[in-house]
């Protein structure tokens, strides 16, 4: 009997059957710069307006093992919103919905990249544990400190909180490389050059060790004429021929005036202009909620976001876990900063946001940022001067309505194109209609195709389309139906056919119509009140009218227990 311990809460056996919508481009949105700033400009970035889940599920058959970086900074589990519900149920709606977001993002992410979550004191510890159970525990790489205040806040009941946490968690630890940080003044300025040496700048390092080795306990006679010896317990570093071999070199420091305990003398010039990133992140390192509140004002006017993040700290995150070129998803877009901090760093950028603020806010943003109209952030630290562009989405409409009677039609608002699209997209196809073979709208591998027609065809229409594609090829032929002809004998008379019925072939495939899946608890559907049967009078204070959230099983236990 195998068991294993997990995470688990109220609902979770619950999974959404999410329809891998279309995306649809409103060119009127889309923007590039009017003129080309580098060769290295980036056009093809996309900015997604519609629910978050449903986009990711749009972009997994493009983009699976295609992105480096996952940024997402979701919405913080308070609690404000689940004040009508019964206690707990909360934690199991809002792990719920970011689970069925991280098993996609995994997907989306490439062998070598990593997910990076901002998140607070209320759900982090529990993340962290879904995370394990996602990415596998051995997939954690750490968990970041950010300094997201600068002051203590005087009204705090208990602690004034200061900072945040940023969860890294890589898809495959055994492949994740992640950067380092180039080294500041502050730290370079260490380096000195007391000697005038003709190597450069350089930093006095111990020459003791603490132990006492026989080999390395002798006396070094310093220019003064003064010998010394390692201090009790201790010895040097090195034997006495390499000792004497660094002093002709010119490599130990005597002080000034020769007298002082011998130093090694280390290079700026030999040691690397990088270090690693430690795991706490100071404000003045990476910015504040004001500092980024700042960045709002000056691009908007206003305070608009409650808890935008700073260009500095999607910087340092970049910084880490990109390169130049580089594909950075953010699927909570919020006030854009990913977008805008990606931009000007020149790596390619995906962001889904479906507040209208994406056309209020968002889209502006980005626009002064191609346009180098955005000094503010990161700007004069990269040297950006603009440049690039992006292509505006919306998701498509549900394939899948009922008609007036009740009865599921394909939407009427999709054409003849975007009804192929989708269907190659729901059989696992990709969309490419070929200029040579009309009956190729796209393609699951080199010799088999897919067709979608409204039509209804008959057994002279099948038997040239048959002829058409020939025994080298197989066919997926999606139509409203056939005649003259049943499926079991078409399966015999054409073999490389394969027909389907539109829209019966995808009825059971998705939740038809379900176009709000975001962490908002207001969107979630509630069943109807339930009345409890009259209890014993002890009882009857307890046992009062219940909210039952449609998600909920009530088959599931506490949030941690044993699976077997």
């Amino acid at each position: 009997m195998n068991k294993k311990l997990e995470l688990t809460w109220i609902g979770k056996e619950r999974k959404p059957k999410l329809e891998p919508r279309i995306l649809l481009e409103d060119q009127s949105k889309s923007y590039h710069a009017t003129k080309r700033f580098t060769s290295a400009d980036i056009f093809d970035n996309r900015l997604i307006f519609g629910d978050n889940l449903l986009a990711l599920k749009a972009l997994e058959q493009e983009f699976s093992g295609q992105v480096k970086c996952v940024f997402i900074d979701p919405p913080y589990n308070t609690g404000s919103a689940f004040t009508h519900y019964e206690d707990g149920l909360e934690h199991s709606i809002w792990l719920g919905l970011m689970r069925d977001r991280l098993e996609i993002i995994k997907k989306l992410l490439s062998d070598d990249g990593s997910l990076w979550i901002t998140i607070d004191d209320n759900e982090g510890h529990y993340l962290k544990v879904l995370c394990d159970e996602i990415f596998g525990r051995g997939n954690f790489v750490s968990t970041v400190i950010w300094q997201k205040k600068y002051a203590p806040k005087s009204d705090s009941k208990y602690f004034s909180t200061s900072h945040d946490f940023v969860l890294v968690i890589a898809k495959d630890l055994t492949k994740f490389n992640l950067g380092r940080l180039a080294k500041t003044e502050k730290q370079t300025g260490r380096y000195t050059n007391r000697d005038n040496d003709p190597r450069g700048p350089w930093k006095a390092s111990d020459v003791l060790r603490n132990e006492a080795r026989d080999y390395a306990i002798f006396p070094v006679k310093l220019p003064s004429g003064r010998e010394v010896y390692p201090p009790p317990g201790t010895s040097w570093r090195y034997t006495k021929e390499k000792f004497a071999e660094l002093i002709s070199d010119n490599r130990i420091w005597f002080g000034v005036d020769g007298d002082a305990r011998p130093a090694y003398k280390r290079f700026l010039s030999e040691v690397t202009d990088t270090i690693p990133s430690t795991t706490i992140w100071t404000y003045d390192e990476v910015g504040h909620n004001d500092e980024s509140k700042k960045e709002m004002r000056a691009l908007f006017g206003g305070n608009l976001f409650d808890t935008p993040k700073p260009e500095r700290l999607l910087e340092r995150v970049l910084t880490l876990a990109t390169r130049p070129g580089d594909l950075v998803l953010d699927s909570f877009a919020g006030s854009g900063t990913t977008g805008a901090v990606a931009q000007k760093m020149g790596r390619r950028w995906i962001m889904v946001e479906l507040g209208e603020h994406c056309h209020t806010h968002v889209i502006p943003r980005l626009k002064k940022v191609i346009d180098g109209e955005d000094k503010g952030g990161i700007t004069e630290a990269v040297s950006w001067e603009g440049g690039g562009g992006f292509r505006y989405y919306r998701l498509a409409p549900t394939l899948i309505i009922n008609d007036c009677w009740g009865n599921p039609v394909v939407n009427p608002e999709y054409n003849a194109a975007q009804l192929a699209e989708a269907l190659a997209k729901l059989e696992g196809f990709t969309y490419a209609p070929s200029e040579t073979h009309w009956w190729q709208h796209g393609y699951s591998s080199e010799r088999d195709f897919i067709y979608v027609t409204t039509q209804t065809l008959s057994a002279e229409q099948l038997q040239a389309l048959s002829d058409e594609v020939g025994p080298e090829y197989s066919l997926l032929v999606c139509c409203s139906a056939f005649r003259g002809v049943t499926a079991a004998k078409a399966a015999e008379r054409w073999p490389s056919l394969t027909l389907k019925k539109i829209p019966k072939m995808v009825l059971a495939r998705c939740e038809w119509g379900h176009d709000d899946y975001s962490l908002n608890v207001a969107n979630l559907p509630m069943a109807q009140i339930e009345e409890t049967p009259p209890a014993a009078d002890s009882e009857n204070v307890k046992k009062t009218k219940s909210k039952k959230i449609a998600l909920v099983n009530a088959g599931q236990g506490g949030l941690f227990g044993e699976n077997e």
